[in-house]
């Protein structure tokens, strides 16, 4: 633990926000700031001043690996507990941080579209088969379905691809979402200061994201009050899957960027407890979704109604995040 990470523990094992401590010290905000991301070090009269301060020893700050059972059980990060003792901790050096933010903005805007494939899928099935209904297109009604069904499982395996694609070329640092780890000197602060400056893109993605699932709707019910055609209708249901995929492409690429600077900080989803959390429900949820993939299939395929069973996949997302959270608040009750 390098004494940016014991600055932070200790700052928020006594409850101070960084202005607090840094009146107490007598510097800036800013000063902090940069010592809890390793961007400076703190002189010695202050290092001797912070030991008085947490009421720690000038040893207990300055010694850069010091090990798990050397650390005063009080001043222990109370998030790091859910681990076991004997569990190794992964240390990560200033290369291969840089490589694995670098491989993941590569990556994002793949990641992106195999997620957009997955909803773009079923449009090609249901326009085809409502043009048919509607006499628009001289064909037959399996010829339509079929036609229909080899576009959807063509995207759905294109899709797969990428993420599998993805998913070997970022396997070696699958460690990350897993282990609990520790960073060399320097990697906070730069980590921190990558995610500042993508913040603003962040924001901006994730509104347009918000805005395109919101406007989705609109087609459809536009449609639905001027008009009783079905293949309208249908056709409305495809802009809508459209705008979705969209926005949700928007959403993808700028969070998995996101998500690789949390990783590195420990921060959202992947802190200590929550790794932990995870690795628990993950077998859950593969579950959930294979049975959600099933139903979605066998429920299509037998009553051939592609343009409403769509409904299964936003609804099994609600669950989903339920599930979720009956989960995690069990298992808080349990610890």
């Amino acid at each position: 633990m390098i004494l940016a990470d014991k600055i932070i523990t200790l700052r928020k094992k006594n409850g101070w926000s960084q202005e607090e401590l840094a009146e107490k010290l007598n510097v800036t905000r800013q000063s902090v700031s940069k010592w809890e991301g390793a961007q400076s070090v703190p002189d010695l009269s202050k290092i001797l001043l912070l030991s008085q301060i947490f009421e720690v020893s000038t040893d207990f700050l300055l010694k850069d690996e010091l090990e798990e059972q050397d650390v005063m059980p009080e001043y222990r990060d109370q998030s790091l507990e859910v681990f076991e003792e004997s569990e190794a901790v992964r240390r990560v050096s200033m290369e291969e941080a840089r490589a694995f933010l670098d491989i993941k903005a590569r990556f994002a805007a793949r990641t992106a579209l195999a997620t957009a494939l997955c909803i773009l899928s079923p449009i090609c099935l249901i326009i085809l088969g409502s043009a048919q209904e509607a006499g628009k297109l001289a064909i037959s009604e399996n010829m339509a379905a079929g036609a229909g069904i080899v576009v959807l499982l063509l995207m759905i395996a294109a899709a797969v691809a990428i993420f599998m694609y993805c998913e070997i070329k970022t396997e070696q640092y699958s460690y990350l979402e897993k282990n609990r780890i520790e960073t060399e000197y320097g990697v906070i602060g730069m980590v921190k200061e990558e995610k500042f400056r993508f913040q603003g893109t962040y924001i901006t993605c994730n509104i347009i994201g918000t805005c395109f699932c919101i406007l989705a709707v609109t087609p459809l019910f536009a449609v639905v009050a001027f008009t009783e055609d079905d293949f309208l209708l249908s056709l409305s249901v495809g802009v809508l899957l459209f705008l979705v995929a969209v926005g949700v492409f928007v959403f993808v690429l700028a969070g998995v960027r996101w998500e690789s600077m949390q990783k590195l900080l420990q921060e959202g989803d992947f802190t200590a407890v929550k790794k932990k959390s995870e690795a628990a429900f993950e077998p859950v949820a593969k579950a959930y979704w294979l049975i959600v993939t099933a139903m979605y299939l066998g429920y299509s395929f037998v009553t051939h109604a592609w343009e409403i069973s769509w409904i299964i996949w936003p609804v099994a997302g609600v669950l989903f995040a339920a599930l979720k959270v009956i989960y995690t608040s069990a298992a808080k009750r349990r610890r």
